[in-house]
């Protein structure tokens, strides 16, 4: 019986200082810590977008001076808001095929590149080429055209000297975020590109577009498609550039960016896509009877917004704003000091009725979402 009484007890000294071999010892900080919280990472750019560079004979010869050109006048009161911001959006609805094999105006448009040097000291970084205007002058100009944008440090997008730069999809990044831009026109008004050489214009398809985004939809944070479609001069898009925009939105773009009515249409979201159906023209020499609606145009602003958190990123666009700019231009025997001015700058010497298309173009924009705003009361 000892025996057990013995057995037992060492047993249960055994017991208990085992116990106290696990106790943390004084001093001892190998604790278990909570695991820390990975904050949450943001930041953003800003893009600014204009409509069409329609480059009739009257606005590069009111440029002209001295044997060359110099259209810095002709912008100088939309430099100042564009350098503000990261990235910079116009349509080059004119090729810029260069004077070396002689300008042209309607129907067929070839550009001074002289414009383009404005346009990117203004601060313009990315330019769709892709338009109905595209094969005016043939695939000499388009050639010089590409040339010309080739060593600036801009994104171009729709017009290509081959089919292996075709199928590139350049991405690039600011301030963290990564973008590109997809571009295609609906036509060329009847000029047939040329066999083998395809590459020259992207033509819209739904087939063709889904297999570009498919291909760089999950590379970039922003995705940037630009749209020539829909009917000249007509304030309201029509039902098939609707369904494109369903379309482009369900495939995951982020931002179209309408062009070629050359009059401002509606802006709104489909989900989470912000849809600008038409900027309108940004600088021409068009002229109209129907209240002054190719020469009323828009500028619209937004933020991309990214974040982050354990690895995970997400965008979203916000401070979306817009800016109703007016195309001036003075009739003589020629047209002369052409300038393209905000609205918020406007006065009666400009036109005197300025507060009215003010009032009838900003509801235009806000025709499917009345929350649209638009910075510039006049």
């Amino acid at each position: 019986m000892k025996f057990w009484k013995c057995l037992l007890i060492i047993l249960c000294l055994g017991f208990i200082a085992s116990i106290f071999c696990f106790l943390p010892k004084a001093g001892d900080t190998k604790t278990a810590k909570p695991k820390p919280v990975k904050k949450e990472a943001e930041t953003k750019v800003s893009l600014v977008m204009v409509g069409d560079a329609l480059l009739h004979s009257s606005v590069y010869n009111d440029a002209y001076n001295n044997g060359t050109y110099d259209f810095t006048k002709q912008i100088e009161l939309i430099k100042p808001i564009i350098q503000k911001y990261d990235l910079a959006f116009y349509n080059e609805e004119t090729v810029l095929g260069g004077t070396s094999i002689g300008l042209s105006d309607y129907p067929t448009f070839n550009s001074p590149q002289e414009f383009g040097d404005a346009m990117l000291d203004a601060g313009f970084n990315i330019i769709n080429l892709a338009t109905n205007h595209t094969l005016d002058r043939g695939e000499k100009a388009i050639i010089n055209e590409i040339n010309y944008f080739k060593d600036k440090d801009v994104l171009t997008a729709g017009s290509y000297d081959s089919f292996e730069n075709a199928a590139k999809i350049p991405i690039k990044e600011k301030n963290g975020i990564s973008y590109a831009l997809l571009s295609y026109t609906y036509g060329t008004n009847g000029i047939r590109i040329p066999q083998g050489k395809e590459y020259l214009v992207n033509l819209y398809s739904d087939y063709q577009a889904k297999k570009d985004i498919e291909a760089v939809r999950d590379k970039v944070d922003l995705l940037l498609v630009s749209m020539h479609w829909g009917t000249e001069y007509r304030s309201e898009p029509t039902d098939e550039q609707k369904r494109q925009a369903e379309y482009l939105a369900s495939l995951g773009a982020d931002i179209i960016i309408g062009t070629h009515p050359h009059v401002v249409e509606p802006i709104t979201y489909i989900d989470d896509t912000l849809v600008i159906y038409s900027l309108g023209n940004f600088i021409s020499a068009q002229s109209t009877n129907n209240d002054y609606n190719t020469m009323v145009e828009l500028m619209t602003m937004v933020d991309i917004v990214k974040t982050t958190k354990n690895g995970q990123s997400h965008i979203k666009l916000e401070n979306l704003n817009n800016e109703l700019l007016y195309n001036y231009y003075q009739k003589g025997s020629k047209w002369t000091n052409f300038k393209v001015i905000p609205f918020s700058q406007m006065n009666a010497t400009y036109n005197s009725e300025y507060k009215r298309l003010y009032d009838k173009y900003s509801s235009i924009v806000r025709m499917y979402n009345k929350d649209i705003p638009i910075n510039n009361a006049a």
